[in-house]
């Protein structure tokens, strides 16, 4: 294939950022590596052998997030707009009903059960809001109200539902999406004060009225407890060392609750070591870097805006799943992006990243030429 081919394969491969496209790729390979390192444990116990059930899904589950990944990162700039605004309401739509007909595991409503697949739609608000917050923030067309505060009536109820889930780290990663999308904006610092106090005040609130944030806190700051779940994952690290026990030989997994999902980098740890780890850290900064300088060389605002907030609330998520497995930050229940088991992480964030190779694509001037968002929409209508 060469740069004279004008096939629609073509014109994609060679305007897509491939280095981060390679970097997704490798996260989603070394996840299935790890699903099948982490099966046996989920699926058994220190006793009772496990097998490769949850590895086996992982793989259909990957395959349907490589083609949402491939599918967003085709959309043109006005089509991503469109999709994200979908994709934020029917996510806002399914969160709420969670509340009502969702499944309660441990004392949380988040999940659909649909048999064969269990649905969290709040994984969906991110990619959403962060390219429908984007449209607003930089839309040309004047408004009745500032921008930030339209931006604050989308995310203010779904902080709402997440926290009657609750879901409270959902709902900091969501808040700090939007501080991020502000700040990118260049918003005045009285908003960023106010965002501030307003995060300061919802992390005292949540640690009065939820017990176990605030048990997991209070562990935290604890010498004598650094808890059940972060006590195994030290340990898993420490057996590692730096080349890991090799694949399939760590004991340490049988253990650790959630090993196939939220302390997936503690099995990485013992089995694969030090190096594996590292390899994820780094493949997680260039992935990180690659689309931030790509978004910063954008012509268009609205790219550069929506770019950065994508690679942000996936660059968050992944330090604060690998803080909490290596005791830096408190237990929290969240997927380490792109690795752990799960269908609705695994397609939420392949739709985040594909959004993101959407928004750095290198296009034409003309395709590059921005309308503002309520004329996309009403053009819909019509």
């Amino acid at each position: 294939m060469n740069r004279a081919d004008r096939s629609s394969f073509a014109s994609w491969w060679w305007t897509v950022d491939r280095v981060a496209l390679l970097a997704m790729l490798a996260l989603i390979g070394i996840g299935l590596m790890l699903a099948f390192a982490a099966s046996p444990a989920a699926s058994g116990g220190p006793v009772t052998g496990g097998d490769f059930h949850y590895a086996l899904k992982q793989i259909a589950f990957a395959a349907v997030a490589a083609l949402i990944l491939g599918s967003a990162s085709l959309l043109s700039l006005q089509q991503l707009k469109i999709v994200a605004a979908v994709t934020f309401a029917l996510a806002m739509i399914g969160s709420l009903l969670v509340l009502f007909t969702g499944s309660e595991v441990l004392g949380a409503k988040r999940w659909i059960d649909f048999g064969w697949l269990t649905l969290q739609p709040s994984e969906f608000l991110k990619p959403g809001f962060a390219v429908l917050g984007a449209a607003i923030l930089v839309d040309r067309a004047p408004m009745r109200l500032p921008k930030p505060v339209i931006t604050l009536m989308l995310v203010a109820p779904a902080l709402i539902i997440l926290l009657l889930q609750p879901d409270v780290g959902q709902a900091a990663l969501l808040l700090a999406l939007w501080a991020a999308l502000l700040f990118f904006n260049g918003a005045p610092l009285i908003w960023m004060g106010a965002l501030g106090g307003a995060s300061v005040a919802l992390g005292g609130l949540a640690f009065t009225l939820f017990p176990h944030v605030r048990h997991r806190i209070a562990q935290f700051f604890d010498p004598n407890d650094i808890g059940y779940q972060a006590g195994l994952a030290l340990k898993a690290f420490a057996r590692g060392g730096l080349l890991g026990v090799g694949p399939g030989a760590g004991t340490v997994k049988y253990w650790i609750p959630d090993a196939h999902s939220d302390f997936i980098f503690a099995v990485a740890g013992e089995e694969f070591g030090l190096a594996l780890c590292g390899v994820v850290a780094i493949l997680f900064c260039i992935l990180t870097v690659r689309i931030m300088l790509r978004s910063a060389s954008a012509r268009d605002p609205f790219s550069q805006l929506a770019g950065a907030g994508l690679a942000m609330v996936t660059a968050i998520q992944a330090f604060i799943n690998m803080g909490v497995a290596v005791h830096l930050l408190p237990a929290k229940g969240m997927t380490l992006p792109f690795i752990s088991y799960g269908g609705s992480s695994l397609f939420a964030v392949a739709l985040t990243m594909g959004f993101a190779l959407a928004v750095t694509r290198q296009r034409p001037k003309l395709e590059q030429r921005e309308r503002p968002l309520f004329e996309i929409l009403a053009g819909v209508r019509a």
